[in-house]
């Protein structure tokens, strides 16, 4: 026979309920409560599990709150739930309806992973219009290398856990890519900052952390008869017409590889003799004219695709609607003879500036050739307005030292 609510009160009196008194409630053929004042009581199943349940009145009505189980949560973790309960009630709001929005944030929080803010950030850089080569890398710092932290709620992600993942690309060797990967990461857990994701930025206290990286130059020649004896290399060269035409090429327009390698006959103006590069291809962003000399008109027009649709000046062995690799030119270098140590693509440019430099040439002017884009605004806009001129005779004369340092090789060689 069950025990009524009459006799269960008597037996167990509204008082401060005990650990003792707990642990010795042992279950009953129907579930019962000891009341602990407040309106917590431990509900006692027949099964024997033991759940703490506060009663109050919101807004009229009679509402039930769970607490947890015993012995997860204790007496006195219980009674501080039900004193927080109280504290919401005297604020006029319903300590039930408060920790189902607790519950769906820390799930929501839970489900805020690293890689979804990643995706998030990376989305963002696609359209503020970051170069491809840019977002490459960026792709390969947040999705590739960064893996370990993916499924990780990014706002419980630890300046430690961070470091390890840090260290372990660090003690590879690559110091440089350590660094990089370190203010990717930054901006991911910036974004989730701002977007109140995150409290904080782990990599910040990281700063001092790594081992900074060995600054290396881009390898290039700057010596007049050495860069005299690599143009003769390219006459030689068996391989691929192409790819020594466009290094020709770039040499002569003091450009980038990529830029070079994704010359399209659409950016050439062959009437003015002007290269006009889009500021999607240029890595400071902002639109880029080149003088043609006419050493590169040469060049552009030997190579202008005779092929209706195909755009690309110097277009893919494989196939002519595909830019040349990205390591097409230092691939044709190494075949030459020359180590990485010695030269790459890159480094065309430095030999350049060093050249010219070292021959008195006006050094805003070799700048602005490079695209090089000056820290003071007024005077970016200043050079860009006034230099061409200059430009279009520095350009010229470049080419007229490009053929005196190669005919001077051959002369050498004899």
């Amino acid at each position: 026979m069950g025990v009524t609510p009459q006799e269960d009160q008597r037996r167990y009196p509204q008082m401060p309920l005990t650990a003792l008194a707990i642990t010795k409630a042992r279950p009953r053929e129907k579930a019962y409560k000891l009341s602990d004042g407040g309106g917590l009581f431990l509900f006692v199943k027949p099964n024997g599990s033991k759940l703490w349940q506060q009663k109050y009145r919101f807004l009229g009505k009679e509402r039930l709150l769970s607490h947890g189980q015993y012995p997860d949560v204790s007496l006195a973790q219980a009674r501080q739930k039900r004193d927080d309960a109280r504290t919401t009630l005297a604020e006029g709001r319903d300590p039930a309806v408060q920790k189902r929005l607790a519950q769906i944030a820390a799930e929501t929080q839970a489900r805020t992973t690293f890689k979804l803010v990643a995706e998030e950030y990376i989305e963002g850089s696609e359209q503020r219009g970051l170069a491809p080569a840019t977002m490459k890398k960026k792709r390969w710092y947040l999705l590739d290398l960064a893996a370990p932290l993916h499924n990780r709620s990014i706002s419980e992600i630890a300046p430690a856990e961070v470091l390890y993942l840090l260290k372990s690309i660090e003690k590879s060797g690559r110091r440089e890519t350590a660094k990089k990967m370190r203010s990717a990461l930054s901006a991911v857990f910036r974004l989730a900052v701002v977007t109140q994701r995150a409290e904080a930025d782990p990599t910040t206290p990281l700063k001092d952390a790594l081992v900074p990286p060995k600054v290396i130059g881009r390898a290039a020649i700057t010596d007049e008869k050495q860069f005299g004896a690599l143009l003769r290399s390219f006459d030689e060269f068996t391989g691929w017409p192409v790819i020594v035409a466009a290094m020709k090429f770039q040499i002569l327009t003091l450009t980038r590889p990529g830029e070079t390698r994704g010359a399209k006959k659409a950016e050439f103006d062959l009437k003015r003799r002007v290269w006009t590069l889009s500021p999607d291809r240029m890595k400071m962003r902002r639109e880029h004219q080149v003088p043609l000399s006419r050493q590169a008109m040469e060049i552009v027009q030997a190579y202008w695709p005779a092929i209706d649709g195909v755009e690309l000046l110097f277009p893919s062995l494989v196939s002519n609607r595909k830019w040349l690799s990205e390591n097409a030119f230092n691939s044709a270098l190494r075949r030459m003879g020359y180590a990485k140590e010695e030269v790459t693509a890159h480094g065309f440019r430095v030999t350049a500036s060093t050249i010219l430099n070292s021959r008195g040439y006006d050094p805003d002017v070799i700048e602005a050739a490079l695209a090089h884009q000056d820290k003071n605004a007024i005077r970016r806009t200043y050079n860009r307005s006034i230099y061409w001129d200059q430009r279009v005779k520095l350009m010229q004369e470049w080419a007229d030292l490009v053929d005196n340092f190669r005919t001077s090789a051959y002369q050498g060689r004899n």
